[in-house]
């Protein structure tokens, strides 16, 4: 799509940021570097070649992705051209909706407090939970 050859592969920093998976570069490259991105079930490197085919799980903000490479470029653009980019596996969107569920299910039965802890009712808090 930009004009390489896709033999070639484009960096998977580069790549994660144009297909929007990360919102800039810099962030992908911190991700990939703290373990959080695997190509083909294998921790990489930042300028680690990504080609068509190649299955990437990617672990942010508390959810895993997993999708196979559909395209290469190094090029953002608009949300609608960079899903062209990947598919996300049946197995990854269905894990993903159930833990949205489970998340969803665990803060039905709480209601927000009324008003924030004060000092007391946060060291209780943290009694609680075992922090203390």
């Amino acid at each position: 799509m930009n004009g390489k050859p896709e033999a070639a592969g484009v960096r998977i920093d580069v790549w994660l940021w144009a297909a929007r998976m990360f919102r800039t570069r810099s962030l992908a490259k911190v991700s990939i570097e703290a373990g959080r991105v695997r190509i083909d079930g294998v921790a990489c490197k930042p300028s680690r070649l990504v080609r068509v085919g190649d299955r990437v799980a990617v672990s942010r903000g508390g959810e895993a992705i997993e999708f196979v490479v559909a395209a290469l470029s190094d090029q953002r653009g608009p949300a609608p051209v960079a899903q062209a980019f990947y598919a996300e596996t049946t197995e990854s969107r269905v894990a993903r909706e159930a833990e949205r569920e489970r998340r969803r299910l665990r803060g039905a039965g709480c209601s927000a407090p009324a008003a924030r802890p004060d000092k007391r009712a946060r060291r209780e808090i943290l009694r609680l939970i075992g922090e203390a």
